[in-house]
């Protein structure tokens, strides 16, 4: 039996966001497939209490949320760099 919803399935990654850093760094999404990420707060924030996006304008804070998800865009190929509030830890989304 063929499963309809496989085609459309949005592709879900966890990141952990740590003190020193998310876990995983980088993320391969390909393209044309509906992807998220969720990122995932650890008790201690320091400026990991906020995940921004600038090419995508999204600054979502994290401070005493559960999880915050962000929707990807993959319909061009391409690295989507995310940052910490103070711009100090670095992740990125590889579209290909």
């Amino acid at each position: 039996m063929m499963n309809l919803f496989s085609k459309n399935q949005i592709k879900k990654v966890v990141v952990n966001v740590k003190n020193h850093g998310y876990k995983p760094e980088t993320i391969t999404f390909k393209q044309g497939k509906p992807a998220q990420l969720k990122f995932i707060p650890s008790d201690s924030m320091s400026c990991m209490n906020e995940v921004v996006f600038k090419d995508l304008g999204i600054d979502e804070k994290l401070d005493g949320k559960k999880e915050v998800i962000v929707n990807i865009p993959t319909d061009k190929p391409g690295t989507i760099n995310y940052a910490c509030g103070m711009d100090m830890f670095h992740g990125k989304v590889v579209v290909k």
